[in-house]
């Protein structure tokens, strides 16, 4: 039993090594051949035979077992009727809502503020604003509201002057809600940065995002009933 167990032991770590050996020659050959790629961070067998996903960050290519060809594009599980790719880049930028960077938002309570939520929005966003306004409507929640601007070339400046503001809630309300101009203001801005870092190492693309408690991430502006069933999700 035991010269078994040894055997088994040593043909798993076999495997494991040959794997190892496969992707560390993928990645030599791929970056040879494709200087202009970014640092590959992971090779890894794909459910289709002699297919291999590359991932390069959140992007993810596909390549044979040799490395002669490269593909971009979307795998589709036809059997399935799933799509691959995007339940893999879902996975790959999935948020824990509790490890969010928070110092880098301000914060909104509502009632008792039980209920938690991040929001990542633009100034300029248009959809941003009808969703603020319908946002009004839930109590109790807590909101750590991120400023990313990427719609217009003055959103950064309209986030400047809201997260430099003495009352950034105040200040955010009055632009969002009642269209104020918010007075030019100048402080450590490095906040902004690194929420447009964040953005793109999880690909958000579009404002609003929504990142609520239990992990869930919904692009676009959705009405207070729906954020209301989210916040009461487990």
């Amino acid at each position: 039993m035991k010269l078994m167990t040894s055997l088994l032991a040593a043909g798993l770590l076999s495997i494991g090594m040959t794997a190892q050996a496969q992707d560390a020659a993928l990645k030599k050959t791929l970056t040879e051949r494709i200087p202009q790629l970014d640092k590959i961070e992971e090779v890894r067998p794909t459910p289709m035979p002699g297919l291999f996903e590359v991932r390069i960050g959140t992007d993810l290519f596909y390549t044979d077992a040799k490395g002669n060809y490269l593909i971009q594009g979307e795998l589709i599980d036809t059997k399935a009727r799933r799509n691959l790719t995007e339940d893999r880049i879902n996975q790959l930028t999935s948020v824990d809502f509790s490890a969010l960077p928070l110092k880098d938002a301000f914060t909104i309570v509502r009632g008792n503020g039980a209920r938690k939520m991040a929001v990542f929005e633009d100034p300029n966003c248009g959809y941003c604003k009808r969703f603020e306004r319908d946002l009004q409507k839930v109590d109790n929640v807590t909101i750590h509201l991120f400023l990313y601007p990427i719609l217009s070339p003055d959103s950064a400046e309209k986030s400047r002057n809201i997260w430099c503001a003495k009352d950034r809630v105040q200040a955010w309300h009055d632009h969002m809600l009642r269209d104020k101009v918010t007075p030019a203001a100048s402080c450590d801005t490095a906040a902004l940065q690194r929420n447009l870092a964040f953005g793109r190492k999880y690909k958000i693309t579009g404002t609003p995002t929504l990142i609520f408690a239990n992990n869930a991430r919904v692009p676009g502006a959705i009405s207070a009933a729906e954020v209301e069933k989210h916040l009461e999700a487990r």
